[in-house]
């Protein structure tokens, strides 16, 4: 039976699992935004799944956007998510699910559950009850739109975080997972660690309830983060997958009027973790630009004024150990190639414009691509990523410093949504595989 609760965006999903007997390892892929620069990855995935069920037939990934043909692939994929249901390939699932994954010794956990969109809002000053916690691209959300529009299903790769540090919510749940029931138990492929999925039973979800409305009671809300106790209240706060969830969001506003407000795809299925989760780390997110045409070092002199500084160190160690230990007003980030025979540099702003070092680079090169400055630019993970494209000849690497994660909700609170691309939860391996659908047409 689906339970919703209004006053905190939360509804109980049905949520279509694969029948047994399927092969989880080939069934369960990556986000679609990852490897968007290494088709070597997707290729790899091909090769694996090959003619398995999998969540790969249902998904578009980026690394394939606009590519000649992109209209039909989105055609199989929306008809391979009504094959899957019309032989009952996917088989569904009421409750809630408690999901364990494990990468690198670590194991972080959370709830799949689902969403009111209509309690979310996407801008920079939103002050709804979910909120984004980086900029959102607008420019990105039509691709996505079209292969959700007219689709029976959703998968979601969105992961939703609560502050909660007192381990109230997920915690209790997870330490009495033995008498829950076992609905998946697997390992992920190319080495991505492995998945657990639990039954979330009455009770539990009862607790879950209970626990996320004391999370946003407006007298300790206000006493936690130190602000007026009539300001609004923040419970959910993007993660992982923020343009998917704008998807969701943008669709929903556009067809709501002809469906009416009990339409499933009011509701999005996602997973929330706790920020607090001693396995979730926040990573930054890195730049590489393609196609540089002009010299970037002269580029930035213009745009930074006086206030900036590139000096060149003997190697990428040096480089991370400079950017991540850098201090004071000032910020730092790391450059890789660009042009002038360096191949490792640390660029200092001297006068920031953003309170984050992601915010004051990022403004720079809105500016120089606008102006023709390079080609493309893409967001990836993991210094060994950035390093690899920005040594291409042609391109340039902007390594960044991480974030304390947590700060991410006070500041969300007082400034508003991150600059786009602020952070990551964990690296590239280590994001959220599809798993659970969610019928919504």
């Amino acid at each position: 039976m689906t339970n919703t609760y209004e006053d905190i965006g939360v509804q109980t999903p049905q949520i279509y699992l694969p029948k047994p007997g399927t092969n989880l390892t080939k069934w369960a892929v990556i986000a679609c935004d990852q490897f968007t620069s290494q088709p070597d990855y997707w290729q790899q995935v091909e090769k694996i799944v090959g003619r398995a069920p999998s969540t790969l037939k249902l998904i578009l990934p980026e690394v394939y956007l606009e590519e000649i043909g992109e209209a039909e692939r989105i055609q199989r994929i929306q008809a391979t998510m009504r094959k899957y249901l019309e032989t009952q390939l996917l088989k569904p699932h009421e409750g809630m699910i408690l999901v364990e994954r494990s990468t690198d010794g670590r194991t972080r956990t959370g709830v799949v559950l689902c969403l009111d969109l209509e309690r979310y809002d996407y801008t920079k000053s939103s002050t709804s009850l979910i909120r984004a916690t980086e900029g959102t691209i607008l420019e990105r959300l039509p691709p996505r739109m079209k292969i959700r529009q007219g689709a029976e299903l959703e998968l979601p790769h969105i992961l939703v975080l609560i502050d909660d540090p007192e381990r109230s919510v997920i915690e209790p749940i997870r330490a009495a997972s033995a008498r829950l029931e076992k609905l998946y138990d697997f390992d992920l492929m190319l080495a991505s660690g492995h998945l657990i999925g639990y039954d979330i039973d009455p009770q539990s979800e009862v607790h879950i309830i209970r626990a996320l409305r004391n999370l946003v009671r407006p007298d300790s809300f206000a006493a936690k983060y130190g602000i007026s106790p009539d300001q609004p209240v923040l419970l959910f706060a993007m993660g992982d997958g923020n343009h998917s969830l704008a998807t969701a969001k943008a669709l929903w506003e556009k067809m709501k009027l002809q469906v009416g407000m009990d339409h499933p795809a009011r509701y999005a299925l996602v997973e929330i973790e706790n920020v607090h989760d001693e396995a979730l780390q926040f990573e930054p997110i890195h730049r590489v630009l393609f196609g540089v045409k002009r010299d970037l070092v002269a580029a930035m002199q213009q745009f930074f004024h006086g206030g900036f500084r590139c000096a060149s160190v003997k190697d990428r160690l040096d480089m991370v150990q400079v950017v991540e230990h850098s201090g004071g007003q000032a910020q730092s980030f790391g450059l890789i190639g660009g042009g002038e025979g360096r191949l490792y540099g640390v660029v200092t702003i001297e006068r920031p414009s953003s309170n984050l070092p992601v915010g004051t680079l990022q403004a720079f090169l809105d500016v120089f691509l606008k102006e023709g400055g390079a080609e493309k630019i893409d967001y990836v993970h993991g210094e060994e990523v950035v390093d690899k494209l920005g040594r291409l000849p042609g391109n340039a690497g902007f390594l960044l410093p991480g974030m304390d994660k947590s700060d991410l909700f006070k500041t969300v609170i007082l400034d508003g949504a991150l600059p786009r691309k602020t952070f990551s939860m964990g690296e590239a391996r280590e994001k959220r595989f599809y798993m659970e659908a969610h019928k919504i047409g």
